[in-house]
């Protein structure tokens, strides 16, 4: 990842829950801190508030078992009815644009006014997604009987019309991921057939698709200690790592080498 005077902006965005967002969020926030860059991160999911449980929990086992780990920069927003905070919310991205190197944003599930903010500033964008066909259904429509693909998405229409808005803004073109997320350990038709789908329209809706984390219960363990896989090795912590856990370690690398390749 390449940083210049303006910080690196990635909204991790899906209109579907449950896809594992700030899992995603976090990990890649302690991958780029772990390579030394300066990160913030933004929960504008406030009402859920995962990443901002996380980032509380990291910071409690840190201070309990006397740990230091790497903390990002938190900040977290709640939508309101009367969208007082909306000023607020875009003069913090703009101020941490020329503060840290990177800013992660997590956004809802659903969209609101806190998901248009986010996706006014993305650099790169990574929409997380699963391996079933009520996953894909979220970047394109399919025909219930024969499950070809009929039309992009409401979703994928949206991030066509927030490419032609950075783009009017003289801003780079925009980097999207949607990689697997959450994927199925076991070996399935299904997952062949919704995997085989997102690689045939990636270059037409103008994404790159890549495999990324399984379903592995470690993320799960971790979360409830504020953990990520790639703090295991660290002083304090594990001396030896298991072969799942390194596996997953790898797995986060590679998919976070993928995001932030310049060339897809």
């Amino acid at each position: 990842m390449e940083t210049g005077k303006k910080s690196h902006i990635i909204v991790v965005s899906n209109e579907k829950g449950g896809t594992g967002k700030s899992t995603l969020s976090m990990h890649l926030a302690i991958k780029l801190m772990y390579e030394n860059y300066n990160v913030a991160v933004m929960d504008l999911d406030g009402r859920q508030g995962t990443l901002s449980k996380y980032i509380a929990s990291r910071r409690a086992f840190c201070k309990k078992n006397n740990i230091n780990l790497p903390i990002p920069l938190h900040y977290e927003f709640e939508p309101l009815d009367d969208k007082s905070n909306a000023r607020e919310v875009k003069s913090v991205i703009e101020e941490l644009s020329s503060k840290v190197d990177a800013l992660v944003i997590d956004t809802p599930g659903h969209k609101n006014y806190l998901f248009d903010i986010a996706h006014l500033y993305p650099h790169t964008l990574v929409t997380p997604i699963g391996d079933s066909l009520i996953d894909l259904s979220v970047i394109a429509d399919i025909d219930s009987d024969t499950g070809e693909i009929l039309r992009a998405s409401n979703y994928a229409e949206y991030i066509w019309e927030v490419k032609k808005q950075l783009a009017a803004k003289g801003l780079p073109y925009l980097n999207w991921v949607v990689c697997g997320n959450r994927i199925s350990n076991l070996r399935s038709h299904n997952k062949d057939v919704v995997f085989e789908k997102l690689e045939n329209i990636a270059k037409l809706y103008g994404f790159r698709f890549v495999n990324g984390l399984r379903d592995r219960v470690i993320y799960k363990e971790l979360f409830l200690n504020g953990l990520t896989v790639l703090d295991l090795n660290q002083p304090g912590l594990l001396s030896r790592m298991s072969m799942s856990q390194l596996a997953a370690k790898i797995e986060v690398n590679d998919l976070a080498e993928f995001i932030f390749a310049q060339n897809g």
